[in-house]
């Protein structure tokens, strides 16, 4: 009894993948072999390198007014040590929120990727369901990050008939 249960749960999963079409892409490779992918990457480069200049030059300015302020400390009024010590709080705080602004969530190199590279990715992406359309893909697999599903057809989706069993419509 056991071996024909299995023996039919095996025949049932075998129909019901060869009535489906799938197809797996590489999305890191495609992108890599689009000469508009490799310019926009060379120009966020520099972005990031030009930006990453500029926190160094700040962070080099900021530990030289550290050491000087160690220095000196000794020799400092009550009230010019405090007023160091907020110059240079006042600037840590500086140094940290442009490194958040250049580099943070949704800060300039966020932005920029989204400029220069959001659109490169749409048109891969409208490629990939032009394909799944034109072929009869029912899904579409990328494996470049993990495996992540980048096309499926909307019939595959079953998330009313959850619903309509979780609440006992």
């Amino acid at each position: 009894m056991k071996k024909l249960f299995i023996l039919l749960l095996t025949g049932v999963i075998s129909m019901q993948l060869q009535a489906q079409r799938y197809a797996v892409i590489d999305t890191r490779y495609i992108l890599g072999k689009l000469p508009e992918y490799a310019e926009a990457q060379k120009k966020l480069d520099a972005f990031s390198v030009q930006w990453q200049k500029e926190i160094d030059d700040k962070q080099f300015e900021l530990d030289q007014l550290y050491r000087n302020f160690e220095s000196e400390k000794v020799m400092l009024s009550e009230e010019l040590l405090k007023k160091r010590e907020d110059d240079i709080f006042n600037r840590e705080k500086a140094l940290r929120d442009l490194q958040k602004k250049r580099f943070g969530f949704e800060g300039d190199l966020f932005k920029r990727r989204q400029e220069l590279v959001k659109p490169i990715q749409d048109k891969v992406f409208n490629a990939v369901q032009k394909i799944a359309v034109a072929r009869q893909y029912d899904l579409i697999l990328d494996k470049s990050e993990g495996i992540t599903i980048i096309f499926a057809d909307p019939k595959l989706d079953r998330s009313d008939d959850i619903l309509k069993e979780l609440l006992g419509k």
